[in-house]
């Protein structure tokens, strides 16, 4: 931890870490190029702007992508519901068959590029106020610098456990430069609050540029109160509740909606737009993601990019289990199982698998080789979900909880569910779930929350611990959590492992 922290402590305020990845003006201000120390810069409008603005940039870490993998395939291959063809991508293999060790990259990657987004967050959140500058664009910044607080602090506590918290700006004097790792209930504390102060900011419930919008920030809401009502928590029906009252203020926002078409998931022209809450930013040839190499397969000169590392795909017993009509299993819905040669238009190649369609870029597989296609983090679907699940918690299969899931299967082409008890609804909502939100790193967080597995054999959810998955590895008490990265360990010797590695 000393290493990164020594590093955020002397910068990560200039904005152009950020400032040209997003395709969008508010993006692309000019950045100060006097010379500046934290104790001069924070004296203009311009440098709030800029140091929220270096905060996005820690979403784009995890989903780095090449011949090693990514680390954002840690938490897919976590679920027992994906492959690889990527021999040397060890890193994913360890996750995969259940013998991961603290020494994984993919989960370095998560803890230093989330606690630099925090330590930037922190920054914004102590000099912002400072800045004389316009009161409503001020409150804005300020809520956007607590939604990344909240978000990347509710990712680290469900990967990794007990971690440590810091809510002020460090440098080496600092007696945060080696923290403790907080409870479990601190963590969760701090994120409520952060996201408090996040919905009182004057957030727009859009934001077409991909800035954090009121909408991204009741998602998450959503998300944290559900999690918070499940393991490790436990809160019950009181976190329902209040999950289910987030859901339905986006809801009854009536600023988003289901897409019409799958196709439009993965749609540049689409992106921040309709079904789309919040997501991670990418532009074509200036910073374009780098994942598109992943979802094809391994060197089968189906694709422009030089590089085709059949990194990730789904398991077919996964795809497999879709109730009989679904449409998110017809060919190019959410997977492909042929493409044209890259030699030869004309000609198909059964490729024998079920690769990810619903990330696939067309234009840049086919011509460009730079990929402007956004990440999805909350997209409306989600938000009904998570609606339906929490509502039939508090009151049983209410009407409003049916219509919200109900509309996602009659774009699914699958029949509306009716008259079902509340743990047959309950199931059916999980179920729908794993489906829909596939490959879009939601299902470990659910099974974690859950302790539940979804057996693609039987078709029936078992608990976590014990369950099999289809191809042998027993998942154990341990995998509940990621272990905690080595060099954390070594140089905070105030962090436990996490039991189990």
């Amino acid at each position: 931890m000393k290493k990164y922290i020594i590093k955020l402590s002397r910068v990560c305020i200039i904005g152009f870490l950020i400032l040209t990845a997003w395709g969008c003006n508010e993006f692309l201000e000019e950045t100060d190029k006097s010379n500046f120390t934290l104790e001069n810069y924070f004296t203009r409008p311009e440098h709030a702007t800029s140091v929220v603005n270096s905060i996005y940039q820690s979403l784009q870490p995890v989903m780095q992508s090449g011949f090693g993998g990514g680390p954002w395939m840690m938490l897919e291959f976590a679920t027992g519901l994906a492959n690889t063809e990527l021999g040397q991508a060890q890193n994913s293999l360890f996750v995969r068959n259940l013998i991961n060790n603290s020494d994984n990259g993919y989960g370095q990657t998560y803890w230093t590029s989330s606690y630099r987004g925090i330590a930037n967050a922190n920054l914004a959140i102590e000099k912002i106020p400072e800045i004389d500058m316009d009161n409503a664009d001020q409150n804005q910044l300020l809520g956007e610098a607590r939604f990344f607080r909240a978000y990347y602090y509710f990712n680290l506590i469900r990967i990794f456990g007990n971690i440590p918290l810091i809510t002020t700006s460090i440098d080496l004097t600092s007696p945060e430069l080696y923290p403790e790792p907080a409870s479990t209930e601190a963590v969760y504390n701090q994120i409520v609050a952060d996201l408090e102060v996040a919905e009182n900011s004057g957030l727009p419930w859009r934001n077409v540029s991909g800035r954090v919008s009121m909408g991204a920030v009741k998602s998450l809401f959503a998300s944290v109160y559900l999690t918070m009502a499940g393991y490790p928590l436990q809160g019950g029906d009181q976190y329902y509740q209040l999950a289910a009252d987030k859901a339905d203020d986006v809801i009854q926002s009536g600023v988003f909606g289901l897409f019409d078409d799958y196709s439009k998931l993965h749609s540049v022209e689409d992106k921040n737009l309709g079904e789309h809450i919040f997501m991670t930013q990418y532009a074509a040839f200036t910073v374009p993601s780098s994942w598109q190499v992943s979802i094809i397969p391994y060197n089968r000169g189906i694709s422009a990019y030089s590089a085709e590392t059949g990194g990730i795909f789904a398991n077919q017993e996964f795809v497999e289990s879709f109730e009989a009509g679904d449409k998110r299993a017809e060919e190019k819905e959410f997977f492909y199982t042929e493409y044209s040669l890259e030699s030869d238009r004309n000609t198909i190649m059964e490729l024998g698998d079920y690769y990810i369609w619903k990330h696939f870029d067309e234009e840049a597989q086919l011509n460009t080789t730079s990929s402007g296609l956004n990440w999805p983090i909350y997209r409306f679907a989600e938000i009904l979900l998570i609606y339906a699940e929490a509502m039939n918690e508090v009151d049983g299969p209410t009407a409003e909880a049916y219509d919200a899931v109900n509309s996602i299967r009659e774009r699914a082409n699958l029949p509306d569910l009716e008259n079902l008890s509340q743990d047959q609804f309950r199931e059916a909502i999980w179920r729908e779930k794993w489906v829909e939100l596939c490959f879009e790193n939601k299902t470990w967080y659910d099974m974690v929350r859950l302790r539940k597995a979804f057996n693609v054999e039987t078709l029936q959810f078992e608990d976590y611990v014990g369950h099999e998955f289809s191809y042998g590895p027993t998942l154990r008490e341990r995998e509940l959590l990621f272990p905690i990265p080595t060099a954390e360990i070594r140089n905070n010797d105030k962090l436990t492992q996490n039991q189990g590695y």
